[in-house]
Parts: C-alpha cells; sequence; structure tokens
C-alpha cells in the first residue's frame, strides 16, 4: 500500500505518491480542476488511487506565516473532508507552509528552466509535503 500526496491549488493539484516502503515521494503528474466543482479531479484521482494501491492521503493545509488558517486552508480543509468520503480513505492534513518555496529551491538548484518550472511546481510541492509526512514516521498509523 501507498500514500497519495496532494498539493491543493485554485487550478491545479499537483499530486505525488509514496513507494512501497512508505520512504519516499516521487511525483507524478498535476491534475487540472475547478475547485468551484471539487468533483472534477475525482476521476483522474480515482485512477491513481486504484493503480497505485492507495490506502491514506496526504493533503497539504496553507497556514499564514502565523499559524492561522486563512482561505485556501479552509478550502484544503473542505477538501480533504471531501476526499475521505468519495474515496473512502483517511485523509490527514500536514502543514505546507514553504512547501512551494522548498520546491522552487530544489528546481533551481536542478538548473531547470523558469519556463519547465512553472510546469512541475505543483507536482514538486506534493512531493515535499508528502516526503514530510513520511519522514513524521508513525503518524497516521504509518511505521
Amino acid at each position: 500500500m501507498r500514500v497519495l500526496g496532494l498539493d491543493v491549488g485554485s487550478k491545479t493539484i499537483g499530486v505525488a505518491v509514496s513507494d512501497a516502503l512508505l520512504l519516499t515521494a516521487q511525483g507524478i503528474t498535476t491534475i487540472n480542476w475547478d475547485e468551484h466543482d471539487m468533483s472534477s479531479a475525482d476521476k483522474q484521482l480515482r485512477k491513481i488511487i486504484e493503480d497505485y494501491e492507495i490506502n491514506q492521503i496526504i493533503v497539504g493545509l496553507p497556514k499564514n506565516m502565523d499559524g492561522s488558517i486563512g482561505e485556501r486552508g479552509e478550502i484544503s480543509q473542505i477538501y480533504a473532508r471531501r476526499l475521505g468520503r468519495v474515496f473512502d480513505l483517511p485523509v490527514h492534513l500536514v502543514d505546507e507552509r514553504l512547501s512551494t518555496v522548498a520546491a522552487e529551491r530544489t528546481l533551481i538548484e536542478a538548473d531547470v528552466s523558469r519556463k519547465k518550472r512553472k510546469k512541475v511546481i505543483d507536482k514538486m510541492a506534493a512531493v515535499v509535503i508528502l516526503q514530510m509526512y513520511l519522514d513524521q514516521g508513525n503518524i497516521g498509523g504509518l511505521q
């Protein structure tokens, strides 16, 4: 079984999956979606969940730097609850502050052009979010 990591934005969802040993996260895709129609990514997510035998979902929770939850965070919380209902899987929220910054820095260090970075930044942010969760060890039943 594997864990799915999601970086949920207003127009795209970055997607990452863990390896079978729950040690590392790999980015797999970016899904275009409409946050006003939260079912718009269901078909693609269902296929990923089935193909990778996902048993839990991690959703990045964007917090303000002071730790408070703003509008984006509230939308992520609503979406996370919905994912749990639709896919009947446990869903955990992970503080994603600075995940996009970390992803951007990694891509810059890898000498990825600005144009290419824009195409993969959400997927890389999902990797950072999922890797943070995996590195925490036994949270959510992970061993």
